[in-house]
């Protein structure tokens, strides 16, 4: 019989093994790999429903945020970094999101439900955090012609001098 030392120790220990396993499996995560699960999740109804054209689409989108980024002041491209890296982190992505597994293995419903709650989160944190991967995802998305198509949307008047 464990005492309840041993009981504690044990759970420490093997709290830290999943720790260590999950980061040896995210260290084949990237950003883009976790931004490509996420993508279709915000983009729910728009993308196209033919896989080869959806894969394409996300592509653009991940291009598109990159680009975004870029453009943002170095203090903000560090804070969505860290952003990121709380994702990316085994450890620090299971408290933050309650995704245990990695994103490429995880339902779009399971995404969407860490995303509604960090939307609605009482830690201002989280909610600033969704807001940026919304704003810097649709940003990408929309803000390429390509896209417009798919809203009917006809693209900026065009003034006639």
């Amino acid at each position: 019989m464990l005492t309840r030392r041993q009981w504690i120790g044990s759970g420490i220990v093997a709290v830290a093994a999943l720790g260590v396993a999950g980061l040896a499996v995210d260290s084949i995560e990237n950003d883009r790999d976790i931004l490509a699960a996420i993508v279709p999740v915000f983009l729910a109804g728009t993308l196209p429903v033919d896989a080869a054209a959806r894969q394409a689409e996300i592509a653009r989108t991940l291009d598109g945020f990159d680009i975004a980024v870029s453009g943002l002041t170095p203090s903000v491209q560090g804070e969505v970094a860290q952003l990121l890296a709380l994702l990316r982190v085994a450890p620090l992505r299971i408290v933050a999101t309650g995704i245990v597994g990695p994103w490429g293995r995880t339902s779009p419903e399971r995404i969407a439900q860490f995303l509604n709650d960090w939307r609605f989160n009482a830690i201002p944190k989280l909610r600033s955090a969704y807001q940026a991967l919304h704003q810097l995802i649709f940003a990408a998305y929309y803000g390429d012609p390509k896209a417009w198509g798919r809203i009917h949307y006809p693209g900026p008047p065009v003034v006639k001098l």
